[in-house]
């Protein structure tokens, strides 16, 4: 059938690059597939709720794109899936393969994912905030189903039958009267297939997934455990220079002077200098670190605040208020009409992402052209970022990301690739950055640090009647309480941050949750109450009560007995439509005051679950992280340089912190799935903060919790 069409001059051949050995996909105008089939099929993707579009124009271009922008079929039946979202370890490559499987009836070995290639996928601003599952797996659902529609209609045609009594199962076409099959491939030849879609187009609805809803393995695992996956550190293309950047000593140092002499006599080493900007390429990583030791330079620098004065710096330094995130009533009325008031600050310090790989870039120029391979959770603002540093249009820029080693937040930027393209234009051959963990340490940008300020009151039978709450410079994420109180009021206060600050999982959730839920035990505390049921007296989110139930449930809240050196302690918390609930027990050793988790239950639910084993995953990972932030991780800086920045110095969590973890998931097939990789980790620090409290009798109100 696509034969007969492309030999009539019907279509357009359009070349499509991959990574694989190239094959040609044919583009059909609207006129000539109208000539062509005669059935007035267009399709197109329309997106809905994408809040995105209000900061990125780009986005709403990006979902009125045709249907051969998200998804091609090959004649041989393959599928390829195009999507701006990238993978960093969150597994979002099954979850959309599940997605596309359950709509187009193919099996998901039948499905490859082309992700963050800004020359092949539409535009998407980025891999974060918990957006693909509730706005990427609805997109390619919509495009996947227009797709289905459209190949019933095309093999009815072909048969001469009625579109409804055909089959569509693991990509074969079938009539059962006449026993007559057709590969969704034949059908399409490798052409390239539009489609208008309305808004409302139907998918299948979370009640009837097949693929979707069960854990299906991690579709890329077997080339990640046997070695076969290249990340960006192991790419190596022919006649490679291996990058180095001099770095300044301290944060904000100018370059005064600068001397390349004994570098430049070096076999293979090319220098570059571009204002404050130096470094060096060559064949080899030794060769490269021995040039780049031998630049001479010398900088000028200016005192700058330490850990030791930064609270006091930040609520200094703070602006004005950037909007009322939750205000209603009169805080004073509310205070006037409770038995007890209460006021207390709580601080989050500086942490690190600490990625298992640290940023990475390959750059490469062909006749003015730059291509980089970079781990990025945003590959269209890295290409935006290529650009403007050299001038150019960004439709000379591509840049490709290969399955990236984590993210949590820390690789919105652009740093290394710019670096690296700057010594491979020097250079004029491929030239590879990995920072090392001293650099990722020094110079990527950290979760921000922060101050929060909390006045409350409360009645003698533990209802809730004034809350205000203050943020200084950690963010305005998760701000809002979700507890029911008639005088509210609840802002964001931006300040001067000394260090270069950014997303990290959860952003400011992590910070108000903890001052929050931490605040709330010391109101429980005043009033003569149980945490719990302090809580679920002022709470009537049913969805927060569920989880919070839920994991009282499953840890045995009620039926715990105290023992000397032991506490435990309950949190919740609601962000980006995820809600969580954790139970901890802490365990503290007389002899050492050294704490031990000794379990952690944590119940979450995120809409309907779309691989079981995956979301367990994320929580399992969320929690782990949560337990580094809650009691050891926190940056040593003073005068603009990083005092702890190498493993042996920073604490994370090792396998032998790690307790027992009891994961809950609440399926609500009933609600549209929202995103999990951040909401987990919101609950753990205040759960740890309570049960430590009641292990020692001494509440904390900073993070972290402990040291050591």
């Amino acid at each position: 059938m696509a034969d007969e069409t492309r030999a009539a001059g019907l279509i357009e051949p359009e070349r499509y690059e991959f990574s694989e050995p190239p094959r040609y996909h044919f583009l059909l105008s609207r006129r000539r597939f109208l000539e062509a089939v005669g059935a007035g099929i267009i399709v197109g993707v329309v997106v809905r709720n994408v809040a995105a579009r209000e900061y990125l124009p780009e986005l709403a271009r990006a979902s009125a794109e045709p249907i051969g922008a998200w998804l091609h079929i090959a004649e041989d039946g393959a599928v390829t899936v195009f999507t701006g979202k990238v993978e960093v370890g969150q597994d979002i490559r099954t979850s959309l393969t599940q997605a596309v499987a359950d709509e187009l009836h193919v099996a998901p070995a039948a499905i490859r994912l082309v992700m963050g290639d800004t020359d092949l996928t539409p535009f998407d601003p980025g891999t974060f905030g918990s957006r693909t599952t509730p706005q990427m797996a609805p997109q390619l659902r919509r495009a996947a189903a227009a797709a289905r529609v459209m190949l019933l209609e095309l093999a009815a045609d072909h048969m001469g039958v009625a579109a409804d009594s055909l089959t569509l199962v693991e990509g074969r076409i079938s009539h059962a009267h006449s026993n007559r099959t057709v590969g969704i491939g034949e059908l399409t030849g490798g052409e390239k297939l539009v489609r208008e879609l309305a808004e409302d187009a139907p998918t299948t609805p979370a009640e009837r997934w097949t693929v979707a809803g069960t854990s299906l393995p991690k579709v890329t695992g077997r080339d990640i455990v046997t070695g076969r996956h290249r990340y960006t550190p192991d790419l190596r293309p022919a006649g490679m220079l291996v990058g180095k950047v001099l770095r300044p000593p301290a944060l904000n140092a100018q370059l005064t002077s600068f001397d390349s002499t004994r570098a430049h006599a070096m076999a293979g080493v090319v220098v570059v200098r571009d204002g404050d900007f130096a470094g060096v390429a060559a064949p080899d990583e030794a060769t490269a670190a021995r040039a780049l030791a031998a630049l001479d330079a010398e900088w000028s620098r200016s005192r700058q605040p330490s850990h030791r004065e930064l609270f006091e710096h930040l609520k200094a330094r703070a602006e004005p208020p950037r909007g009322d995130a939750d205000g209603r009533g009169s805080i004073e009325t509310g205070l006037s009409a409770a038995d007890e008031r209460m006021e207390a600050s709580y601080t989050v310090a500086y942490i690190a992402h600490v990625p298992l790989e640290p940023r990475a870039a390959l750059a490469q120029w062909e006749n003015d052209r730059l291509t980089v391979w970079t781990g990025t959770q945003r590959p269209f603002n890295v290409r935006t970022e290529l650009a403007r540093a050299f001038g150019i249009a960004e439709e000379r820029v591509r840049v490709l990301v290969p399955d990236t080693g984590s993210g949590y937040g820390g690789k919105h930027t652009g740093d290394a690739a710019v670096e690296a393209a700057r010594l491979a234009r020097a250079a004029q051959k491929p030239v590879k950055l990995v920072w090392t963990r001293e650099e990722e340490f020094m110079w990527a940008y950290f979760r921000p640090a922060g101050i929060i300020d909390v006045r409350s009151g409360v009645r003698r039978d533990g209802t809730l009647t004034a809350w205000e709450f203050h943020n200084y410079n950690s963010g305005a994420s998760g701000i809002r309480s979700s507890y029911d109180v008639l005088h509210s009021h609840s802002v964001y206060h931006p300040s001067d941050s000394p260090l270069r600050q950014g997303s990290y999982r959860a952003l400011a959730a992590t910070a108000n949750t903890f001052a929050r839920e931490t605040h709330m035990d010391e109101l429980a505390e005043r009033v003569g109450m149980d945490p719990l049921a302090f809580r679920l007296k002022n709470l009537s989110e049913p969805r927060l009560r569920a989880v919070l139930e839920a994991a009282a449930e499953s840890f045995g809240w009620k039926e715990w007995k105290a023992k000397p050196g032991h506490g435990i302690g309950i949190a919740c918390g609601t962000e980006k439509g995820g809600f969580v609930a954790t139970c901890a027990e802490v365990a503290v050793e007389r002899a050492n005051r050294r704490a031990r988790v000794v379990r952690i239950v944590e119940a979450f639910e995120c809409g309907a679950v779309v691989n079981p084993d995956g979301l367990r995953n994320q929580v399992e990972g969320a929690i782990v992280m949560g337990l580094g932030g809650a009691l050891w991780e926190a940056i040593a800086f003073e005068d603009g340089r990083i005092l702890n920045g190498r493993l042996s110095q920073y604490r994370v969590p090792r396998f032998s912190d790690l307790p027992p973890i009891e994961v809950v998931l609440l399926d609500r097939k009933d609600l549209p799935s929202a995103g999990a990789g951040e909401t987990p980790i919101i609950t753990v620090a205040p759960a740890l903060g309570s049960a430590l409290y009641g292990a020692t009798g001494v509440r904390s109100r900073s993070l972290p919790l402990t040291a050591g």
